[in-house]
C-alpha cells in the first residue's frame, strides 16, 4: 500500500496529520525539493503540496508528470488560492480528453 504525505508550510499541512497523512514542513523551494525526492523514493503515492510552494519548485514537480507515482497534487494553502492546482488538472483533463473540457 502507498503512503500519503503533505508538503508545505506547517500551518497549511497540520491538518492532515488528523487524516493519518504524514506531513512534511518545509519553509522554502530548496527544502521541498528534497523532501519530494525523498518521498518519492520511499514509496509515496501521493503527495499533497501547498499552491505557494509548487509555484517555487514547478521545475521539480514536472519530472514526475508523466510518472505513474506518485502523483503530487496542489492545494491551497492558508495564504490562499493561486490558481496552479486547477491549472494543472485541467492540463490532465486536455491531455486524457484531447480539448480543454475543465474551462
Amino acid at each position: 500500500m502507498y503512503k500519503i504525505a503533505a508538503v508545505g508550510d506547517k500551518n497549511s499541512i497540520y491538518g492532515f496529520a488528523s487524516l493519518g497523512v504524514m506531513i512534511y514542513p518545509v519553509d522554502d523551494g530548496t527544502q521541498a525539493v528534497k523532501t519530494i525526492r525523498n518521498l518519492a523514493e520511499t514509496g509515496y503515492g501521493v503527495i499533497f503540496i501547498t499552491e505557494n510552494i509548487a509555484s517555487q519548485i514547478q521545475h521539480e514537480i514536472s519530472r514526475y508528470n508523466d510518472e505513474p507515482l506518485p502523483a503530487i497534487i496542489p492545494i491551497p494553502g492558508v495564504f490562499g488560492n493561486t490558481g496552479i492546482g486547477m491549472e494543472q488538472v485541467s492540463s490532465f483533463v486536455e491531455r486524457a480528453v484531447g480539448s480543454d473540457i475543465v474551462n
